[in-house]
């Protein structure tokens, strides 16, 4: 009995807690329950119907047969697992929540659609860099695309790559969308880390506070080594963080120089 009770009052706690939560910060919480129906429903298509949702929600390169304009705001809600979804929302959760208090939900919405949006359009710059080195050593680029795009989700799905280096990432390019809120993620990073640098923060694999300026700089520039080293077992989007974190800044900036930085007006 006294156990019952005791699980009873927790359960009733918790309850409290998430109801003040949603109260509290509603365009936060909205945010993590429709990315996890998200990932809940990516699952249940994919174990009853075979259907990948990211395939279709993620953002392709726009000269694949995979891409649809809806994808720049759809892929930032998807997920790739468990893993990736639990870092994106911890972050919401952890600093999503200063902001709505700080600039109100519609102003705070506002720029995590405007850092996603930014993450998405430099990862399409990044992939159409790419192609242009891809084609200049393919010859006829639109017959090799076309077999590309139709084989080549089912090459990826067998684990075997081309021979070729530049099919290789043709392949990869036209048939591996970007999924996650992790632009969106960077571009609030970077605003804590500019409103407020000197904030300290604590990272599990570290015993001693970090100020936020240097925590955001510094993971800047992890992110940009990343990206341009490219590296082969690497499959993170690292320019579309870096997009993120410059469409963020760029949106503070602007409201700074409006002198709306700390209000609720744009």
């Amino acid at each position: 009995m006294q156990i019952s009770v005791i699980l009873h009052k927790i359960l009733q706690n918790v309850m409290n807690n998430a109801r003040n939560f949603i109260n509290n910060s509603p365009v936060v919480s909205n945010i993590i329950i429709i990315n996890i129906i998200c990932l809940v429903a990516s699952f249940f298509f994919e174990s009853r119907y075979g259907t990948n949702l990211n395939q279709i929600l993620g953002l392709h390169f726009v000269f694949s047969e995979k891409f649809s304009f809806y994808q720049f705001f759809t892929y930032m809600f998807m997920h790739a697992g468990i893993e990736h979804i639990l870092f994106n929302m911890f972050a919401v959760f952890m600093f999503g929540r200063v902001f709505e208090v700080i600039w109100g939900g519609k102003k705070f919405l506002f720029y995590y659609i405007v850092a996603g949006l930014g993450a998405a359009i430099v990862q399409q710059i990044v992939w159409y860099i790419d192609y242009n080195a891809i084609v200049s050593n393919i010859d006829n680029i639109s017959a090799v695309m076309q077999q590309v795009s139709s084989e080549g989700s089912k090459v990826l799905s067998e684990g075997y790559n081309y021979s070729d280096q530049y099919l290789g990432r043709l392949n990869i390019l036209l048939n591996i969308p970007t999924v996650g809120a992790s632009g969106a993620v960077f571009g609030i990073l970077l605003a804590f880390g500019y409103m407020f640098p000197k904030e300290k923060l604590y990272l599990f694999f570290l015993p001693i506070p970090i100020p936020a300026r240097v925590f955001v700089i510094g993971y800047g520039l992890i992110e940009l080594v990343a990206g341009v080293a490219n590296f082969s077992w690497d499959n993170v989007a690292h320019f579309a963080h870096l997009g993120g974190l410059i469409f963020g800044l760029l949106l503070i900036l602007f409201w700074k120089k409006r002198g709306k930085l700390f209000t609720r007006d744009f």
